[in-house]
Formats: C-alpha cells, sequence, structure tokens
C-alpha cells in the first residue's frame, strides 16, 4: 500500500490476457500443492483440542510435514560444522543467513511468520541473520494472479469486471497470508486489494499441531525451559489465525481508529461490500516505509516526529486502552506525504487487561523509587512467577540488574538495554514470560529498532516518560493514585522534586491537557480518595521537614506556578471557576481554616522571637533546622537518591 500513484494497472478488458499468462510468468511458492488433510469446513477459531484430534494418528501427514520441516535444517546445521571445521564460517555466514531465509519462505506460511518474529528480537539472533530475516517481510514469492482473481470472484460472488474498473497486472505485493492489488473502483476510489494464498488454513493447521507438540515436548524435557512455551504458541496461533480472517482484520482496523483518532494517525476505510474472509478491500494510501530514511527527508518529512508519534501511540495502545498492534514491523507502517503516520496492516493485534496495564506503570514507579522487593512483587502479580515463588534471591539479582541504570537519567536508556539484562534474571530463575509479554517486548522492540534506524541517539524510554508521568498525573484509576503516592511520599514526607520533575514531564506530553489535570487534581485532592494529601498538606507547606534539603514549601509551590507559567496553555484566569467550585466544598473550607490558623502561629512565633531572642542568638538561616527541635538534617536523605527523572 506504499506504492507510488504511477503503478500499471490494467483494465478489467484485458484481464483474461493477465489470467492466461500468470502461470507461466509469476513464481510461485515451492511448497507442494497436495491437500494436507484438513475439511473444509475447518473453523478459522484456533482451537489446539480441535487440531489434535484432526490429527492424532494421522502419522502420515504429520511425519511427512515433520519431514519437510526438519530436513532443511539439518542440511543448514551440517552446513555450518562443515565450514566450521574447514575454518572459513565467519566468511560463509552470509550465506548461511541467506539460506536460513530461503528455508523459511520455502516451508510456507508458519515459517514465514516465525522468521517474521524473530526478525524483531535482535535479543535473540545475530545482527547479519535480523538483516536477512527482515526481508521475509518484503520480498516473499507471490502465488499466480489466476488463483487470486479466481478467488476474488469466489468470495464476493461477481465478476472482477463487475468489481473493479482497473486492477494492477500483478502484485503490488506478497507477504506471508496473502497478496495485495491496487485497483481502481467503479466509483473512482483508487483500493488495495488483499487475497489470501490458496489452502492456507490447511497448511498452516497442520505446522501449528506440529509445532505445538514439539513445544510441549521440549518443556517436559528440558527443566531450564521455564517460559509457557505452549501459551507463547497458542497466543501465536490464536492471533494468526484471526490473521486469515480478513472480515476480522477489517473490524481491527476500525476499532484501532475509533480508539486512537488523532491529527497524527490515520488507518485505511474498509470497503464492506468488497471483503470476505478471504478478501479485504480497503483505500488505498500512498506513503513512505519508515526504513526509507532517504525518501523521508527527501519529502521533507521530519522521520523523528514521525517515530515519536508512533511511540505515543503505542503507549496509548499498551497502557491505555489494551488494544494493541502486536506487528509494528517496517511494512506496516508508512510516512504519510502530509505528515500523518499510517498503521495499514491490523491482522495481527493483541489485548492487555487493566490489571496487567496497571500492573507495568506500577512496575515503572517501583524501579524509579529503586523498589525492588515491590518490584520482584510486581512480577508475581503481572504472572512472570508464581505466587509461592522465594523472592529473597530474586530481589538482589534485579538490584544487580538495574545498578547500572540507576545511575543513569531515563533519557539514556534505551529499551533494548533493559530487556537484554533482564533475560539473563529470567533465565536463571524460575520465571515464565507470559505470552502477552511476549508480544508486548517485540511490538516494543521493534519501535526502536525502527526509530534506531531513523535517528541513531533516539531512545524509547525518554519520548515515553512524559507520557507516564501525565498518565500519573491525571488518571483517576485507584490502582494510579497508589502509584503516585508512592513515588511522591516516603515516609509521610513529599520528595518535591519528584513532583516538579513529574509535572515537566508531564507538559511536555502532547496529550497533557493542563487545564483538565488541575480539574482533576483539585477534585482528587478534596475526594475521600485524596484525605491523606489534605491531612499532610498543612505540614508539608509549612514545615521544614516536609520537604527535601530543608527548604521552605512555600518556595517550591513558587517554583511549581513557574513551571505552570511556563506552559502556553496555562491561562490563569482559567483557575476562578475552578476555585469558585473549591470554595464551596466543607474539606476546602476546612483546609483552609488550617491553612490560615498554622499560617497565623507561625508568624506569631517568628514576631516573638524578633521582639524577645537578641540577634547573636537567633538562628543564621531557618533552613538550618529541620521542623523538630531544631535538630540539623542531612541536606539530602538517602531516600532522595533514585533513578533520576528526565528534566
Amino acid at each position: 500500500m506504499g506504492a507510488t500513484p504511477s503503478t500499471p494497472v490494467v483494465t478489467t478488458a484485458a484481464r483474461q490476457h493477465n489470467l492466461g499468462s500468470a502461470a507461466a510468468d509469476s513464481p510461485v511458492m515451492t511448497i507442494p500443492p497436495a491437500n494436507l488433510g484438513v475439511a473444509p469446513e475447518l473453523s478459522l477459531r484456533y482451537d489446539p483440542e480441535q487440531l489434535a484430534k484432526q490429527y492424532r494418528g494421522r502419522w502420515d501427514l504429520v511425519v511427512r510435514r515433520l519431514f519437510q520441516l526438519i530436513t532443511p535444517f539439518l542440511g543448514l546445521l551440517a552446513w555450518v560444522f562443515w565450514d566450521r571445521w574447514r575454518g572459513v564460517e565467519l566468511k560463509n555466514r552470509p550465506k548461511h543467513a541467506a539460506r536460513l531465509r530461503e528455508i523459511l519462505t520455502e516451508l510456507g506460511p508458519t515459517a514465514i511468520k516465525i522468521g517474521q518474529a524473530l526478525s524483531t528480537r535482535p535479543d535473540l539472533v545475530s545482527p547479519l541473520f535480523l538483516e536477512e530475516l527482515a526481508k521475509l517481510q518484503d520480498e516473499l514469492p507471490p502465488f499466480e494472479n489466476a488463483i487470486a482473481f479466481a478467488l476474488i470472484e469466489s468470495e464476493i460472488g461477481k465478476p472482477i469486471d463487475k468489481i473493479f474498473r482497473e486492477i494492477s497486472p500483478e502484485p503490488i505485493a506478497a507477504a506471508s497470508l496473502g497478496q495485495v492489488y491496487q485497483a481502481y473502483l467503479h466509483s473512482g476510489e483508487k483500493v488495495a486489494v488483499k487475497v489470501q494464498r490458496p489452502d492456507l488454513i490447511g497448511r498452516i493447521s497442520l505446522d501449528m499441531y506440529i509445532v505445538r507438540s514439539l513445544a510441549a515436548w521440549a518443556k517436559r524435557t528440558f527443566r531450564r525451559i521455564r517460559s509457557d512455551l505452549v501459551g507463547i504458541v497458542d497466543e501465536f496461533a490464536g492471533r494468526l489465525y484471526e490473521e486469515m480472517d480478513y472480515t476480522q482484520e477489517g473490524r481491527n482496523a476500525e476499532r484501532f481508529l475509533a480508539l486512537y483518532r488523532h491529527p497524527s494517525i490515520y488507518a485505511p476505510k474498509i470497503y464492506w461490500e468488497y471483503t470476505r474472509t478471504k478478501v479485504l478491500t480497503m483505500e488505498w494510501i500512498d506513503g513512505i516505509k519508515l526504513t526509507q530514511v532517504d525518501k523521508i527527508a527527501a519529502a521533507g518529512l521530519d522521520g523523528r516526529h514521525l517515530i515519536e508519534i508512533g511511540v505515543n501511540c503505542s503507549l496509548k495502545q499498551l497502557l491505555e486502552n489494551g488494544f494493541f498492534h502486536a506487528d509494528p514491523h517496517p511494512g506496516n507502517l508508512l510516512a504519510m506525504y502530509d505528515g500523518r503516520l499510517a498503521y495499514i496492516d491490523f491482522g495481527m493485534m493483541s489485548t492487555i487487561a487493566p490489571h496487567q496495564r496497571y500492573g507495568l506503570i506500577k512496575a515503572i514507579v517501583h524501579l524509579v523509587n529503586r523498589d525492588f522487593a515491590g518490584l520482584a512483587q510486581d512480577y508475581v502479580d503481572l504472572e512472570f512467577l508464581d505466587p509461592d515463588t522465594d523472592l529473597t534471591p530474586i530481589i538482589p539479582a534485579l538490584e544487580a540488574v538495574f545498578a547500572e541504570a540507576m545511575g543513569k537519567s531515563v533519557s539514556e536508556l534505551n529499551f533494548k538495554s533493559i530487556t537484554d539484562r533482564l533475560s539473563g534474571v529470567m533465565y536463571d530463575f524460575p520465571f515464565r514470560v507470559p505470552a502477552y509479554y511476549a508480544l508486548i517486548i517485540r511490538s516494543l522492540l521493534t519501535l526502536e529498532g525502527i526509530a534506531i534506524g531513523l535517528d541513531p541517539n533516539f531512545k524509547v524510554l525518554s519520548v515515553a516518560y512524559p507520557y507516564v508521568a501525565q498518565r500519573l498525573l491525571t488518571d483517576p484509576a485507584p490502582e494510579l493514585r497508589v502509584s503516585l503516592r508512592e513515588l511522591l511520599f516516603n515516609q509521610g514526607q513529599l520528595r518535591w522534586n519528584r513532583l516538579e520533575n513529574l509535572l515537566r514531564n508531564a507538559v511536555n506530553s502532547e496529550d497533557f491537557d493542563l487545564q483538565g489535570s488541575l480539574e482533576k487534581a483539585v477534585d482528587f485532592i478534596f475526594s475521600e480518595r485524596g484525605a491523606f494529601l489534605r491531612e499532610r498538606l498543612v505540614d508539608v507547606l509549612f514545615s521544614s521537614s516536609g520537604s527535601q534539603g530543608g527548604s521552605d514549601g512555600l518556595a517550591h509551590l513558587q517554583r511549581l506556578w513557574e513551571l505552570l507559567s511556563s506552559n502556553p496553555s496555562f491561562q490563569p484566569l482559567q483557575l476562578l471557576p475552578i476555585v469558585a467550585k473549591v470554595a464551596a466544598k466543607p474539606e476546602a473550607q476546612q483546609l483552609g481554616r488550617q491553612l490560615a490558623s498554622r499560617w497565623l502561629q507561625r508568624s506569631a512565633a517568628r514576631l516573638i522571637r524578633d521582639l524577645l531572642l537578641p540577634d547573636t542568638e537567633k538562628p543564621s538561616s531557618p533552613s538550618s533546622l529541620n521542623g523538630r527541635g531544631g535538630i540539623p538534617g542531612p541536606a539530602t536523605s538517602a531516600s532522595t537518591a533514585q533513578l533520576p527523572l528526565p528534566a
């Protein structure tokens, strides 16, 4: 869908010629087209028990396919060992990588999808093999046009010249599950037509039965494998089956656009009249792949801004709505010529439950606070560890993993470096990676890889933290209110630097609604859930011990006001309705009386001190005393030596 408008098309009058020559001219997949024993009525819903019934006892089919799967890999392994023995392995490694790609292509859609997943895992695959596997996303052999056009007619129920005014003579792109043509409807709209590969369900069903069986065998045989391999396979297979239902992809596209509608985000329109299970007709989008850096620059587009749009959209998907794009590889993201970012493939989508979303944010807070005991418990809550797991040895291991990170600001970290270090701990201890987490990691690593291609200095976490900050400050969810409290308070003391940094980062988020956030903050403070804040607010404002470094809380408030005033969207007069609303609340009136009383007490104490104490007996600076009997306190408590928040 990223082709230029000059893509050749043919009128349907010329269709017969194209159908007749397609078989001779078009390359096809090298898999034998024999029926693999799957009944035509097999459901598109993935059901491992049904697959087991389908293939249990069909040893002829299973053994033959297993032989097809294993034999080429054994040949590649023998080649590698032979080259190693001859001392030329390093020299021939590019050839080995190319052969691996060829094997995956020859083995069919399932193997191609697995290869595509591996192409986004730099923690598992070397750069040379990554580069070769990335070609699986773009350079796949198409199947015959005659078969594709016949399938379109069969699915839609009309002759192809009644559906399209024109259609391209060859596929514009060929993917693992189907291929795409450019066409024009009779009403004039330019569309992309995705057509599914023949016998796709049969091939994938048999492969998934074999892969699932191998995963169960490996889990039973190798005790060091703690990840839920069968669960990961089932999650992968479930998404793969959804991808084979193009009507589901159309619904995904419409849901995605409804949830993430934004001036900078676009998704194609679905033409339901010409969409069926195996044929998808959607709006054609002219654009540039995000990996084509030179073309993006030549078009006058800001590549870094585009990837920032993608990062923020991904964060909303993962942490806000829980409906996320699980396959954001470079072929699925386009830079439109008007500066928008377009998503064009919605076959592989996934969901993350609310408790998992809040759990991820909670883990970020515990990491910032260096609360590794809390972080270890987060892994239990997120289903990485069994509830009865002994966390005692895991806590120092996590601390060792993040020791280097604690000395850096968030803007200096990259997501891959953290996941690489964490993978070692997960291997040494009884962690198991939940299926949903594997898809999240794949999505974020892919996005970071694309980002680094556009800007080598790009740090996903640096762009992501403002979003997390504004969520903590504005989301009324009880789970996030607890996380905010943990972040801002230490043993009842407000950590002003955290509040200032959170606010500074939040205002950098393009979705930060300052006025709305202030209204939510005021509503929360004077609600039942905000009682703990009201209880501490008087001490925080009028006690030196309520602030870090011995500086007065009122001075911190002044800095917060200056920070708010620096925001272009901040209009002080707009606070008047909020003030009027607050003034009517009994909680606000009580707080006002407490603040006035404390201010009078403080003023009276200062007046008495000035009148009765000689100058030589007066303390040199109020900040030299903490608020408890004048006992000198340290300039910075140990609790403040946290992971620096980005300024």
